[in-house]
């Protein structure tokens, strides 16, 4: 059964205060991770992140965000 947002509760500004803080460590996190990672790996996530596009006939400004986010994390793991 798929997840619903109607019901939820909208969230509370400490709760998104530690999403923030959560996703931000995450990011560093992933950072770390691909500045070890072999050159297969490097090419997969790249791989990734070029495939992911929204359905055909929908603009969806979110998922270009997120494949420019990813890149950019790439491109930081490589200056460590």
């Amino acid at each position: 059964m798929p997840l619903s947002t109607e019901n939820a509760p909208p969230l509370t500004n400490a709760e998104l205060v530690q999403l923030q803080i959560r996703v931000i460590a995450l990011e560093n996190l992933v950072v770390a991770l691909l500045a070890h990672a072999s050159d297969e790996q490097h090419a997969l996530a790249q791989d990734i992140a070029t495939s992911i596009f929204p359905r055909p006939g929908v603009e969806h400004r979110l998922t270009e965000q997120a494949t420019a986010q990813m890149e950019h994390l790439m491109q930081r793991s490589q200056r460590l």
